[in-house]
């Protein structure tokens, strides 16, 4: 029996360890400029720094499941840990893309592990009726990192240098391996065979995926040959990897975790969780810098509200879902979070400080209150053994939204300002009595590069506005699925029922 002091150690030994790995999707983002003229590289090759790590890490969720059942949790923990640590000093010493390039992959080969893995850990540590404090805890870190990303990734970056970005995660994951040596326990371990040909399949599709999401706005998308390759690619990997698991008797992923209607469920339900969370973290920045004109200073200080707001519900979610039922609280938090929206596209380019840090409180906030039940539900009636299997779907399914979502939102928004340009540039017309009052040819040279700006700025504005109706809906239209989801005063043992 584990006392409660053992219980917290493990707890912060493993959520520095999903910390420092979540941290990494976002927190290199603001600093690309300054790589981008250190390492020589053009604006579309300093991209690969983030698809390099983005695909790496998404390929390698897919066997987390396996490599903890045959080596052990404990021991594959220690592995990745100390090889991200290992990976970043790295990329902190690089000087040209080519080495970048190739520590990010590796950085993703090792942090792949890290998020399912601590989820599975706590699930085991704690016992059935602490799982939802657990995965509030768990949800803290999975939450936090890609929204304070950009805040430390802005500091570092503005203070010292760009190489800091990645060195900061020395210390953090040091302290990590040590936790995690000293306090998790190691599971069991069973000898069996992997299942090489599922894995490459699905891992293909996956990859696939990734770039046809990486390079389609770069490539005017299905227009492209390119991409149609990536489509095509996709389809058939995952058609060869659904006849593969339903026919052969060495599968992949067990097909026991799609029988199971809560962890469908929640696999599901944290996919749309996913687009909507990093959909409105990749619009905010450039529209604050852009079209707002704030440093990045002030767009991180701006943004981090969203997080406090995340972790304070994230703090209180756990006692909440003791009086209520789980499914009316995620009920709640879509809707602060479509409420969020909602005033979002309202937005003007003249929106103050004020207006944006309330709605980036309200939206974090609710996504707080959507986290932590959707993943404790999400496991309630999962069996142990599939728990690693399980964490690693779950993982990718929460990634593959947010880059898709990702994705999405940027290529609408590139798409309706060049509309709003057109639509709007062709009502522009200077009345014959304004040329007429003109004094000299200064000024009527200097009114169509202002018309210009201002149509410019009106597009922007709009497309904006557009993306975050678009999101608010995504986000009503997910409501409904919170009952797909069994009811927890039968079914759910692992949760307090209401």
């Amino acid at each position: 029996m584990r006392t409660r002091h053992a219980e917290a150690l493990t707890a912060v030994s493993i959520m520095l360890a999903a910390i420092m790995q979540v941290l990494d999707t976002t927190i290199a983002n603001v600093a690309l400029p300054h790589m981008q003229g250190n390492l020589g590289a053009s604006s579309e090759q300093i991209t690969w720094v983030l698809t390099s790590y983005i695909v790496a890490s998404a390929i390698m969720t897919l066997p987390v499941g396996y490599l903890a059942q045959r080596f052990g949790r404990r021991r594959l923990f220690l592995w990745s840990v100390g090889g991200f640590v290992l990976a970043s000093m790295l990329c902190g010493q690089s000087n040209s893309l080519g080495e970048m390039v190739w520590w990010r992959l590796v950085q993703g080969v090792f942090g792949a592990s890290l998020v399912p893995l601590s989820q599975a850990t706590l699930l085991d540590t704690y016992p059935p009726e602490k799982h939802a404090a657990a995965m509030s805890i768990w949800g803290v870190s999975v939450m936090i990192g890609p929204i304070l990303g950009p805040t430390l990734g802005g500091w570092l970056t503005e203070y010292y240098t760009w190489r800091w970005v990645f060195y900061i995660n020395v210390p953090v994951g040091l302290l990590s391996l040590i936790g995690i040596y000293l306090f998790v326990d190691d599971s069991e371990t069973r000898a069996q065979r992997f299942d090489a040909r599922g894995f490459i399949l699905l891992a293909l599709a996956v990859a696939a995926l990734q770039m046809l999401l990486d390079r389609g706005e770069q490539t005017d998308w299905f227009e492209a040959l390119e991409i149609q390759f990536y489509a095509i690619t996709v389809l058939l990997a995952l058609y060869l990897f659904t006849v593969h698991m339903l026919t052969s008797r060495n599968r992949f992923l067990d097909p026991a975790l799609f029988r199971d209607r809560n962890f469908l469920s929640g696999t599901v339900f944290i996919f749309v969780v996913g687009m909507v969370l990093l959909s409105t973290l990749a619009l905010m920045p450039p529209f604050l810098q852009q079209w707002k004109g704030y440093p990045v200073i002030t767009t991180g200080l701006i943004l981090m509200p969203r997080g406090i707001g995340s972790m304070l519900t994230m703090i209180l979610v756990s006692r909440l879902m003791k009086l209520i039922d789980p499914r009316l609280v995620i009920l709640m938090g879509l809707g602060l979070a479509s409420l969020a929206l909602h005033l979002m596209a309202g937005f003007t380019l003249e929106v103050s400080q004020r207006d944006l840090i309330i709605t980036g409180f309200l939206q974090g906030a609710g996504l707080g209150l959507v986290f932590v039940p959707v993943s404790a539900l999400t496991y309630v009636t999962l069996a142990p053994h599939l728990r690693g299997d399980g964490t690693a779907l779950f993982s990718l399914m929460r990634n593959l939204g947010s880059s898709i979502g990702v994705s999405l939102v940027m290529a609408l928004l590139s798409r309706n300002m060049w509309i709003n340009q057109q639509q709007l540039g062709a009502r522009i017309q200077v009345p014959q009595e304004l040329l007429e009052t003109l004094p000299s040819t200064t000024e009527l040279l200097g009114l169509p590069a202002r018309a210009i700006l201002e149509v410019t700025r009106q597009a922007a504005e709009i497309a904006y506005i557009n993306n975050f109706e678009l999101l608010t809906w995504v986000s009503v239209a997910a409501m409904p699925m919170v009952f797909m989801f069994s009811r927890p005063g039968r079914n759910n043992a692992a949760l307090p029922a209401g």
